[in-house]
């Protein structure tokens, strides 16, 4: 799929890599929707994108809510005259160890909620959106469709984040089971599992901490939006690569540096 033909859906797209997602489509030339429930986010990344040749429509979107993803595909569907992408990013973390030792000798617990939450975004989020997208291009009878679904290195587990690597892990294993239902209506599934990269969530983390994560990638730095991005628009142009998940961690999966 060429750029200048993408209608696109990003989640999550008020900062971050989802903002960079979507300048970087627009200066493609696609038409892109953007939703987070980050509203001041929406209007700078509105602002951000004038003068790209690409069309942006903004708008709210908790993608934890059914009513409220029917609705955004809905209303995206109409403004930019159809969709063929979806770049599921919208993402919280919530860390939290299973269980640790109180002060007064008690075990302390994970709460459920908090536990709850991470999936509804992480998870559930991703299903809905991409179940109401892959319902209308087979409704419109569209044949060519793109869904990424945006995972993490943490999906291999990571000490204080079971939620978050839960959610991460379950998106890869829903990536390569939409790819091989989706596959006979000309959808493909694709997911991208960044590292550690230089976001606005890394924002007062101490030069220490920071220090430390560099140390066991063995690229030794940090990886930037761009070169996430440049993982994304490969599954999006590459019309014979589906169900399989693109790590961009500056080997960090491979172990030590």
């Amino acid at each position: 799929m060429e750029l200048n033909t993408v209608r696109a859906i990003v989640t999550g797209a008020a900062r971050g890599l989802g903002g960079h997602f979507v300048l970087e489509l627009l200066r493609s030339g696609a038409h892109v929707a953007a939703g987070d429930i980050d509203i001041p986010g929406l209007r700078r990344l509105k602002l951000a994108a004038e003068g790209l040749p690409g069309a942006l429509f903004v708008a709210p979107l908790d993608v934890a809510d059914e009513r409220a993803t029917v609705a955004f595909i809905d209303q995206a569907w109409s403004r930019l005259g159809g969709l063929n992408v979806l770049i599921n990013n919208a993402g919280i973390l919530r860390d939290g160890l299973l269980v640790r030792q109180e002060a007064e000798g008690r075990a302390g617990k994970l709460p459920s909620s908090q536990w709850s939450k991470v999936l509804e975004v992480n998870l559930t989020g991703a299903f809905l959106m991409a179940r109401e997208l892959a319902a209308r291009l087979l409704d419109e009878r569209v044949r060519e469709g793109v869904i990424v679904n945006v995972s993490s290195l943490a999906r291999a587990g990571n000490p204080g984040q079971s939620s978050y690597a839960a959610s991460k892990a379950g998106l890869d294993a829903a990536t390569r089971t939409w790819a091989l239902e989706l596959a006979p209506f000309g959808i493909r599934v694709g997911g991208v599992a960044p590292g550690v990269i230089d976001t606005p969530i890394l924002e007062g983390v101490s030069d220490a901490s920071l220090a430390g994560l560099k140390e066991a990638i063995p690229l030794g730095r940090l990886g930037r939006p761009d070169e996430v991005w440049l993982a994304v628009k490969f599954i999006i142009e590459c019309d014979f690569f589906t169900g399989r998940t693109v790590e961009v961690d500056g080997g960090a999966a491979m172990g030590g540096a």
